[in-house]
C-alpha cells in the first residue's frame, strides 16, 4: 500500500503502522521505504510532532 500524502490520512496511517507493527518511527521509515524527513515535515504542517516516549505523533 502506498503511504498517503494528505497530511490528515497520513497522521492516521503512520499512528496505526506504529501502533500496531514498529516499536519507532525509524524502523517503520526503513521497512517502508519511506524519509522519516518528509513524514516529519508533512505532519507539521497540520501541528502534529513525533514523540518517542509515545511512538506516535501527539
Amino acid at each position: 500500500m502506498a503511504v498517503p500524502k494528505d497530511p490528515a490520512m497520513l497522521l492516521s496511517y503512520v499512528n496505526t503502522q506504529l501502533r500496531d507493527n514498529y516499536p519507532s518511527l525509524e524502523e517503520m521509515c526503513q521497512a517502508l521505504g519511506e524519509s522519516r524527513e518528509e513524514i516529519e515535515k508533512t505532519l507539521g504542517t497540520i501541528d502534529y510532532e513525533y514523540s518517542p516516549e509515545q511512538n506516535r505523533f501527539v
